[in-house]
């Protein structure tokens, strides 16, 4: 059985009519999930109600300035963290849920060594300790890896963030820490800037593989077989996040690099041969058609 962490209160963060980062982006997800021919080999898991813990690992990473400041404007009836970033009055809440999501996803992980998916929003990467932007608030994917470590016998922790976008958030919190090594394969030039290839991190645990519009899916497997790959495989992690965001496909509205859904098979077959204890959580992804069937292939790999 495959666990997806889901809850229905994810579709409380309201963002607007027209913003990208809508609720039907799980709407869709979760009816092409019900649908699908193997449904039955998955397990819906609803995330811990947010607790102490939540608070105390989200603390960990961010400032505490800015969790009051996001609180504020939620309670404030919303507003905006940046132009691109809305935050309604149910955001606050809704985005510590999906920080608690992740860290379930965490322990499903360690306590069963096989995938499960974290199915929430909003999304993370751009989210830097003091600051959210990108459509993120909270940085769930660098909260789970520094939670991971305080787990027994997890002494390394990587992040693949496959999302078309560079995860400057995550990497600006993990890469002070060497038991983290943080991947990212993205669009350059495209938002937020980040992410060149000469950003390796002051340990050098961070590996940025810059793409150029258009590429496709023998770019990302060149760039797995002859770098991610041997990165990862060289760091031996004990676990593997992988920030997976689906705006990579050539449908996608923000960005122009050509993945079809049935590619993030392929993606993922590469990081199961790393290790079965992978967490994946939602990022970004934007055609909800695409998006629905690209989360489809990747957990059909790891049912394979």
């Amino acid at each position: 059985m495959f666990p997806i962490i889901y809850s229905e209160d994810f579709l409380k963060h309201k963002t607007g009519a027209f913003h990208p980062e809508s609720p039907q982006r799980l709407s869709a997800i979760v009816k092409a999930l019900k649908q699908v021919a193997w449904s039955d080999q998955l397990t819906w898991l609803a995330p811990t109600p947010v607790d102490q813990k939540t608070l105390d690992h989200l603390h960990s990473v961010h400032l505490s300035k800015y969790i009051q400041l996001v609180e504020a404007i939620a309670k404030g009836g919303g507003g905006k963290i940046d132009g691109d970033t809305p935050v309604s009055p149910e955001s606050y809440d809704v985005a510590l849920l999906a920080v608690s999501a992740w860290l379930d996803g965490i322990d499903q992980i360690i306590k069963y060594n096989e995938p499960a998916f974290v199915l929430a929003r909003p999304p993370g990467h751009h989210a830097t300790s003091h600051q959210g932007m990108g459509f993120c608030l909270f940085s769930n994917a660098a909260i789970a890896a520094y939670y991971a470590l305080k787990q027994p016998k997890i002494k390394k922790v990587a992040i693949l963030d496959w999302d078309v976008h560079h995860g400057n958030g995550t990497e600006s919190i993990v890469q002070e820490n060497p038991q983290i090594i943080y991947i990212s394969l993205h669009q350059f030039p495209a938002y937020p800037g980040t992410g060149r290839r000469t950003d390796q991190g002051e340990h050098r645990n961070v590996l940025n593989i810059p793409l150029v519009p258009g590429s496709t899916l023998k770019e990302y497997q060149i760039a797995f077989e002859r770098e991610i790959v041997p990165f990862l495989t060289n760091f031996s992690p004990d676990l593997l996040i992988v920030s997976a965001g689906y705006d990579a496909n050539l449908a996608d509205p923000l960005a122009s690099i050509e993945l079809l859904p049935q590619d993030y098979a392929v993606l993922t077959k590469y990081c199961l041969g790393i290790t079965r204890r992978i967490l994946f959580g939602l990022e970004g992804g934007y055609d909800l058609e695409a998006l629905a069937q690209s989360v489809l292939a990747t957990i059909k790999e790891c049912l394979e």
